[in-house]
């Protein structure tokens, strides 16, 4: 990581702990909602649970790759910096929805499709500075991040629309 490093490393430690801090959110809330879908019994709902948990599996992967990042920059993996708080108080929203016991399946997705933006937006944002300052390496290391988040996205996204279409003909069905 030095190419990007060597532009300001401080700002780039803010960068990838705010990263990390969002990732450790979004393995926190793949659990939660993970947990409502054993619960939920649904054999629909159910094929959900493989492709979350694996999605669940690289949020974590992503969490402790940056981890090791922040390290080997010589920073610390707790440190709050500007741009972590933020996210913090960014996420608080979201995480309100999805630990909400009264949020239903459709809720929890809805929230989890708004980090999933953020998420995608933060490693994209990673990839365009490591390309700005030619760091072919490390682009391909957010790149392969960014990739993983964009297939998490999709998959919320069709679950999402499943949802909503299913409230919509159910209501247009009931009220015919």
């Amino acid at each position: 990581m030095t190419d990007l490093g060597d532009q300001n490393r401080d700002e780039l430690l803010d960068l990838l702990t705010e990263r990390l801090t969002f990732e450790r959110t979004g393995v926190r809330l793949y659990d939660r909602v993970l947990e409502r879908i054993r619960a939920v019994g649904n054999p629909e709902v159910a094929a959900l649970h493989a492709p979350m948990t694996a999605h669940r599996d690289q949020e974590k992967e992503h969490e402790e790759w940056l981890e090791a990042q922040i390290r080997a920059l010589g920073g610390s993996a707790h440190a709050l910096t500007a741009r972590a708080h933020l996210v913090q108080t960014e996420s608080r929203g979201i995480e309100a929805v999805i630990f909400d016991d009264a949020a239903t399946l459709p809720q929890m997705l809805h929230a989890l499709l708004a980090a999933e933006l953020v998420d995608n937006a933060g490693w994209d944002l990673l990839v365009a500075l490591a390309d700005e300052v030619n760091d072919h390496d490390l682009k391909k290391e957010f790149k392969r991040r960014l990739h993983e988040e964009e297939d998490h996205l999709a998959l919320i996204q069709r679950a999402v629309a499943r949802f909503a279409k299913h409230d919509l003909l159910a209501d247009s069905a009931t009220h015919a």
